[in-house]
């Protein structure tokens, strides 16, 4: 006989009851209220409602204002939030409400939830003074049941020891779903089961990926453990490799012709994707036309095809170190939707009007048909700006100059300019990295992107600006908020360290003292440190169809038109804008808004999975550098230790407060710094410091460095 602790349904009847009294404003009811108002007349569910009442009385979850009546000791005893992991097994719960605080929960009261779950939470009676504590109840959503890592074979039975550092718990796996790994091999397994009383889940290898320590195997995994697929489906490809690469007159017609109008490219020398080209053309009032054609993806995409529906779930292409993940197959992506040079290719156009003061006199918004002249490098398009003659030096200076004035006027309205320098490994055949260099942009990396941004305003603008209210146009906007207050003033005590005043009194003074201080500081050793610094202090762009203002770039009207060979949004973009120049009446803006969300989480994951590339290409280099000596630059405080970033070539390593022995150190959280308990010592973020290559673990992507005093 099953004791009332073993009940199955006592959860849910509990849960049931709780949502009985705070429906009811939580008044006062007896066990036949409660019944009554959960339908029940049989006998034997009253007196179980009547015990879960008077045991949880007792556990503190009710209290009983009068006898046999009963209210909850608190509303919102159930919270849902998200598992934050830490190391020593135990979690806060995020919770969804942004004004309620963590709620911590102990090991044991996980009941399997992993980290990044959405799970459901029952709050304990806090006693005052104390942290809000609870144990989950329900997990509501896996936040993923695939993992990467190494397997380990015994006779009878095998484990899976994850990557991941907030995976806590080993995968149990028999021997008949090892799927052909061998022992020590990384591989992707999922979660196929987790008995209730059982430690360690029960899994099976998904996929096999290769030997440890390969470069094409650590790459790879670092894509599966991101959720990002390693192939194609079949039928994805099949549908690819199906369309024609041939356009007939019948589509030309339909399109304005740019084929006649000079038409160039500009990209980086290794590019294999070129999804935009510039065309100009002098007007005979004086005036110029300059053509932004991206190219025409959502021709050959359609919607709810195996293609379309690929894309939407990848969200982006993904730019690992070594290598490019693409959004869509390299049939599209390398070749028909490329715009090649001396090529004929299908494109969706912004075409303006400009004076010579860059001022936009007309506009036009359209397909298009264009047959690009030349394809340039950024570093061939730099000489001719830098005086290199070349039959298209006309166009490449005129637009230079369009470009620094549109790039000033932005400026000007407010908007701040982030310049970090970009880390670039020197790889070999194999992968391995030889060396690390820093990328410099010059002014046709601007002139390109000032033109884009042109482009991608002018669209939101066009679209933003018709209809009022409910009327308003539903449009997938790229939308950035204003910062935090909070955070702006904690940034600005910092950057006072450097001698950097920063004023806060308006938009306009805020960008302004920023990019001063960004124009100071550039090809300063602290430029990286307070330029991410300061990137970190802003709010995260996202896409939705909510609001349309871009903060950082001082736009009221923003959206991402101009790579639909790499970002899903920018299909949308096409496809929505085509609608309304047929005439088309408003769309479903839910709709919209939650592809907009995929979209942005799918982008955050990108990023995440491109950093975790570069860790460990930095890890693998300083590999071979164990015991070297560097320079660096305190980057990050901890509790348990200081981040620095090595001025030479940027890698990323940590000094732990346990290997720094001449005293007791403790974090100062408020000051950006740790100090010595003792000698008062202290070492603050943006400190020079000298240290030296201790250890470095390629698995978890961590480098350790120890200090040189």
């Amino acid at each position: 006989m099953k004791s009332k602790k073993e009940n199955p349904y006592k959860e849910v009847l509990t849960q049931l009851i709780v949502d009985i009294f705070e429906k009811s404003g939580n008044h006062a009811l007896n066990y036949k209220q409660v019944a009554a108002k959960l339908n029940i007349s049989d006998t034997d569910a009253k007196v179980a409602i009547a015990d879960i009442l008077n045991d949880a009385s007792k556990s503190g979850l009710f209290e009983q204002p009068e006898r046999g009546k009963f209210k909850l000791r608190q509303l919102a005893v159930y919270v849902t939030g998200k598992v934050d992991m830490t190391a020593d097994g135990s979690a806060y719960i995020v919770p969804e409400d942004e004004f309620e605080n963590d709620i911590y929960v102990a090991p044991r009261k996980l009941r399997q939830a992993l980290h990044g779950d959405i799970v459901k939470v029952h709050i304990y009676d806090r006693k005052k003074g104390r942290k809000r504590e609870g144990e989950v109840v329900e997990i509501v959503q896996r936040s993923k049941t695939d993992f990467t890592g190494t397997i380990d074979i015994s006779n009878s039975y095998a484990f899976f020891l994850p990557d991941d550092r907030k995976m806590l718990h080993d995968i149990f796996i028999p021997l008949d779903n090892l799927n052909g790994a061998k022992d020590g091999e990384k591989v992707v397994v999922s979660i196929i089961e987790w008995p209730k009383n059982a430690k360690n889940p029960i899994g099976r290898v998904k996929t096999v990926l290769g030997k440890k320590g390969e470069n094409n195997t650590e790459m790879n995994a670092i894509l599966a453990d991101f959720g990002f697929p390693l192939e194609f489906p079949k039928a994805v490809e099949e549908e690819a490799n199906s369309i024609s690469d041939i356009i007939s007159e019948e589509e030309i017609k339909k399109r304005h012709d740019f084929r006649e109008t000079t038409t160039f490219t500009i990209d980086p020398a290794d590019a294999k994707d070129f999804d935009d080209a510039i065309s100009f053309k002098k007007l005979e009032n004086g005036n110029y036309e300059i053509g932004v054609h991206i190219a025409d993806v959502s021709h050959y995409v359609i919607p709810d095809s195996n293609l379309d529906k690929e894309a939407f779930e990848r969200g982006t292409s993904v730019y690992l170190v070594d290598r490019v993940i693409p959004m869509l197959p390299e049939r599209l992506s390398n070749n028909l939707c490329s715009l090649r040079p001396n090529e004929d290719k299908l494109c969706f156009s912004a075409v303006f009007e400009l004076d010579e003061k860059a001022n936009v006199i007309d506009q036009w918004f359209g397909r298009t048909v264009i047959h690009s002249d030349r394809r340039f490098s950024y570093e061939e398009a730099q000489e001719i700006i830098e005086g290199k003659e070349d039959p298209l030096s006309e166009a490449i200076l005129k637009l230079n100059e369009l470009a620094f004035i549109l790039r000033e006027r932005k400026f000007k309205s407010g908007a701040i300019s982030f310049e970090t320098e970009e880390v670039k490994f020197l790889l070999d055949d194999n992968g391995k990295p030889l060396g690390v260099y820093t990328k410099i942009r010059k002014e046709a990396h601007k002139l390109i992107e000032d033109f884009m941004l042109l482009a991608n305003r002018k669209v939101a603008e066009y679209i933003g600006k018709q209809g009022k209210g409910k009327n308003k146009l539903t449009f997938v906007y790229r939308f950035h908020d204003v910062p935090n207050t909070e955070t702006l003033t904690s940034f600005s005590q910092f950057a006072s360290r450097f001698g950097h005043r920063l004023s806060f009194r308006s938009d306009k003074e805020t960008a302004k003292s920023l990019n001063q201080m960004m124009e100071k500081i550039e090809g300063s050793k602290e430029q990286n440190l307070l330029t991410s610094l300061a990137i970190r202090s802003m709010a995260k762009a996202i896409y939705t169809t909510k609001k349309a203002s871009h903060y950082g770039l001082a736009f009221d009207y923003y959206t991402h038109f101009t790579s639909p060979i790499r970002r899903y949004p920018d299909v949308m973009v096409h496809r929505l804008l085509q609608y309304y120049l047929d005439g088309g009446k408003k769309v479903n803006s839910e709709h919209y808004e939650k592809m907009s969300e995929h979209s942005s989480q799918m982008e955050k994951k990108a990023a995440e999975a491109e950093r975790a590339s570069v860790k460990y290409k930095q890890a693998e280099y300083l590999q071979n550098q164990i015991g070297t000596e560097y320079i660096g630059i305190i980057s990050g405080v901890t509790e348990w230790g200081m981040y620095v970033e090595i001025e030479e070539n940027k890698c990323e390593g940590m000094v732990r407060l346990r290997d720094i022995t001449d005293d007791f150190y403790t974090l100062d959280e408020k000051n950006y710094a740790i100090i010595g308990q003792r000698k008062k010592k202290v070492y603050q973020l943006g400190d020079e410091v000298q240290i030296k290559v201790k250890k470095v673990d390629l698995d978890k992507r961590q480098i350790d460095f120890t200090l040189i005093c």
